[in-house]
C-alpha cells in the first residue's frame, strides 16, 4: 500500500499539472481512442520588430550530442536567447517539419539576409513555427487492460473506506501516463526527412508527466514499484526491456529518452528494478538477457564514474563512485538557464566575467547535478551553509556547485545494493546444479558479493560518523566528510548497511533516526531533502516521494534486536530536538526551517505530539 501511495505522489504531481501558458491542444490517437496533447505557442519576450539581444560566444561543440539543431550551437542558442517559451525543454522536444539540412539553410538565411537587418523576435518566431512541429507528438497514450481491483487494493488489504477509495483513484492514474512510440510519425520513416531529439523505444513505458514526456531512468524505479503493486506486470517488464535496449545500444542507461541526455545517466537503479520484478513476478526468463546487460551497467559506472580515495581516517584506499559528466556547454533542455548562470541574464548587466575554462567547468557541474537526480541542492555546493535562508537568488548556489568532487553516500549505497542484488539473481539461475553455467554463475555471484563488501567498507570508513551517528557525503576536495545532513543519510540503511556501533546499541539506533522523530513532531510529517531553506528544488521545505519511501524502507530494515524500545515520551524536558545527536544536522535549533500553519503563523515546538503519540501531520 505504501508503495502505491508513494508512486502516486511521484507521478501524479507531474501528470496532473496544468498546461503551460500559451498552449493549444491537438488530438492524437492510439487504437482509435483520441487523446489530448498540448503544444506550446511561442510567446517571445520582445516585440516582433525588436532585434534579439547580443549573445555571448558559443560554447564548444559537444561530440557526444549527434545533432546540429538540438545540441549546443548557434541555432539552439539563438532560439533560447529569444525566450520563446517559459521552459527551454519545449523547443528541443519539437521535431522539425523539414530535413535537417533545410532547417540549417533556413537558419543561415535568417542570420545572413540580403537586407542586412538583424534577427528580430518576429523572424525567429516565424522560423520556429515554420520549421518545427509540436513537442512530444511522436509519443502516444495507449489504453491498457488495467485491473480495477488488484490484491493491494482489496478491502481486506485496505479496510478504511476513505483510504480504499483514494487508492482506487491512484490506480486510475496509469491511463494518463502510459505511452508508446508512434512509429507512423518518427522522423527516420517520414518522407520529409525530419529530425527529432527523441530516442524511440520499442516497448510500452510510463512517463512521470508534465514536461517529462519521455521515459526517465531513476523515476522508473518508483514507477515500477507502482506497476507491480497494480499488477501491471506486462508494462513493468516492458519498462525493463526498454532499459535493456538502451544498454545494448549505448552501453549505459541515459538520464531520459532524448539524445540530449546521452552524456549522462541517473542513479543506477536498473538492477534494483530487475530484482524487484523477479521477486514479485517469479519471472526468471528475463534474466537470460538481463544479467549480461546488468554487468554492462556496472561496468559503465566503474569505468566512467569511479575513482580511488585514500581515507584520512584509516589510510585505506577505496574505489568509490561520483557523478561526473563530461560536458562544456549548456544542457539543451535547460539551455537558457545554464547560459544565464554562466553569462548573466540575457540583456542584463550581471555577467560574472567567467573565462571559457570556468564556464566549461560550471557546465560540467550543472550536468553532473542533473545526473544525480537532485538538481539542485545546497548539498552539492562548496559551502552548503553559506546560502542558509536565502531563497531569492539561485545563482550563487549554482555557481558554487561542487558535484564532481562530492562522493555521494546515496550513489555508493545504490551501487552496493546493486552488487548484492545481482549476486542473488545469479544464485537464482544456478540453484544446486553442477553444470558449467551454474558454476560460472556462482563464481560471478561470489565476485559481486566481494565487490559489494569492498564498497560497504568504503561507505563505513569515509561516510559514517560514529559521533554524530549519521552518514554524510565525502568531499574529495577537502578530503573529509561534508558534515551536511540530508535525506541521503538513509540510503545505506535502505540497502542494509548498518554500522557496528548501531547494531550493538539500541539507543544509538534511535539516535540515528532522531531527525525522523523531529520531522514527525514539528513538521508536516514528510522528510525534507535537507534542513536548509535555499529556494532550490532539493532543499527544505521541499519533500520528495522517493525520500519518504527510502526513509520508511530504512525503518523497516532496522534489525529486530535494536527495535524493541518505544520512542521516548516527549515533554518540555525531552523534546524531539533534544534527542538529535549534537551537530548531527549541522544546524542550531534556531536555524531549522519554519513550519507554516494553515491558520497562520508558524508551528512552535513539538506541535504534532499529542497524548503520547504523533498526530496531525505527523
Amino acid at each position: 500500500m505504501v508503495r502505491l501511495f508513494l508512486l502516486a505522489a511521484t507521478v501524479a504531481s507531474g501528470a496532473l499539472a496544468a498546461p503551460q501558458a500559451g498552449t493549444h491542444t491537438s488530438a492524437s490517437s492510439s487504437s482509435g481512442s483520441p487523446t489530448s496533447a498540448s503544444t506550446a505557442v511561442p510567446s517571445p519576450t520582445g516585440s516582433p520588430d525588436a532585434a534579439l539581444p547580443s549573445q555571448s560566444p558559443l560554447a564548444p561543440h559537444q561530440d557526444w550530442c549527434p545533432s546540429n539543431i538540438f545540441c549546443a550551437g548557434a541555432l539552439l542558442q539563438t532560439v533560447n536567447i529569444a525566450q520563446l517559451y517559459p521552459d527551454s525543454k519545449t523547443f528541443v522536444d519539437k521535431p522539425t517539419t523539414k530535413s535537417a539540412d533545410q532547417v540549417a539553410t533556413d537558419f543561415f538565411h535568417l542570420n545572413n539576409n540580403t537586407d542586412g537587418q538583424p534577427v528580430t523576435y518576429g523572424k525567429i518566431t516565424n522560423f520556429v513555427q515554420s520549421d518545427f512541429k509540436g513537442e512530444g507528438l511522436e509519443l502516444v497514450p495507449i489504453t491498457i487492460a488495467n485491473s480495477s481491483s488488484p490484491k493491494a487494493l482489496s478491502t481486506s488489504a485496505i479496510p478504511d473506506t476513505l483510504s480504499h477509495a483514494w487508492a482506487g483513484v491512484v490506480n486510475g492514474y496509469w491511463g494518463s501516463l502510459i505511452r508508446e512510440t508512434n512509429r507512423n510519425v518518427l522522423c527516420p520513416n517520414n518522407p520529409s526527412g525530419c529530425e527529432s531529439s527523441l530516442i524511440p523505444l520499442n516497448h510500452t513505458f510510463v512517463v512521470p508527466g508534465g514536461r517529462f514526456r519521455e521515459q526517465y531512468y531513476w523515476d522508473s524505479f518508483w514507477i515500477l514499484e507502482g506497476l507491480l503493486t497494480s499488477q501491471l506486470y506486462d508494462v513493468a517488464k516492458s519498462t525493463l526491456q526498454n532499459f535493456m535496449d538502451e544498454l545494448d545500444r549505448f552501453g549505459f542507461i541515459p538520464n531520459g529518452g532524448r539524445i540530449y541526455y546521452l552524456n549522462r545517466s541517473q542513479p543506477p537503479v536498473f538492477i534494483h528494478m530487475l530484482s524487484r520484478y523477479v521477486e514479485v513476478t517469479k519471472d526468471t526468463t528475463i534474466l537470460s538477457r538481463a544479467l549480461p546487460l546488468a554487468e554492462k551497467e556496472l561496468e559503465w559506472w566503474a569505468t566512467n564514474r569511479t575513482i580511488s580515495i585514500t581515507s584520512p581516517y584509516t589510510n585505506k584506499t577505496h574505489k568509490v563512485s561520483h557523478y561526473a559528466v563530461v560536458n562544456s556547454a549548456p544542457r539543451p533542455e535547460s539551455y537558457l538557464e545554464d547560459y544565464e548562470t554562466a553569462n548573466g541574464a540575457v540583456g542584463g548587466n550581471d555577467n560574472p566575467g567567467y573565462t571559457d575554462d570556468q564556464k566549461a567547468a560550471l557546465y560540467a557541474e550543472l550536468a553532473s547535478g542533473a545526473e544525480s537526480g537532485w538538481d539542485y541542492s545546497t548539498r552539492w555546493t562548496k559551502d552548503p551553509f553559506s546560502t542558509l535562508g536565502d531563497t531569492t537568488n539561485q545563482e550563487p548556489l549554482l555557481r558554487g556547485l561542487n558535484v564532481r568532487a562530492t562522493i555521494p553516500v546515496d550513489l555508493n549505497s545504490i551501487l552496493y545494493g546493486a552488487e548484492v542484488r545481482l549476486a542473488d539473481l545469479y544464485d537464482r539461475t544456478s540453484s544446486k546444479s553442477k553444470s558449467k553455467r551454474a558454476l560460472k554463475h556462482r563464481a560471478t555471484a561470489a565476485s559481486h558479493r566481494q565487490s559489494a563488501e569492498a564498497r560497504k567498507a568504503a561507505i563505513l570508513d569515509l561516510m559514517w560518523d560514529s559521533e554524530k551517528l549519521a552518514f554524510y557525503d565525502f568531499n574529495s576536495a577537502t578530503n573529509a566528510r561534508s558534515g551536511f545532513f540530508s535525506a541521503a543519510a538513509f540510503y545505506p540503511l535502505w540497502n542494509n548497511i548498518w554500522p557496528k556501533e548501531v547494531l550493538s546499541d539500541e539507543d544509538k539506533a534511535q539516535a540515528m533516526f532522531a531527525s525522523v522523530g523531529l520531522v514527525l513532531a514539528q513538521y508536516n510529517g514528510t522528510f525534507p531533502a535537507t534542513f536548509v531553506t535555499s529556494g532550490a528544488q532539493w532543499d527544505a521545505p521541499n519533500t520528495w516521494p522517493p525520500h519518504q519511501y527510502i526513509v520508511m524502507a530504512a525503518l523497516n530494515n532496522v534489525p529486530k534486536n535494536i527495535s524493541t524500545k518505544a520512542y521516548p515520551t516527549l515533554s518540555s524536558d525531552t523534546t524531539s530536538w533534544s534527542l538529535v545527536p549534537s551537530n548531527q544536522l549541522g544546524l542550531g535549533q534556531s536555524q531549522l526551517p519554519v513550519q507554516n500553519l494553515a491558520a497562520g503563523g508558524n508551528a512552535q515546538g513539538d506541535v504534532n505530539w499529542v497524548n503520547g503519540t504523533w498526530t496531525n501531520g505527523g
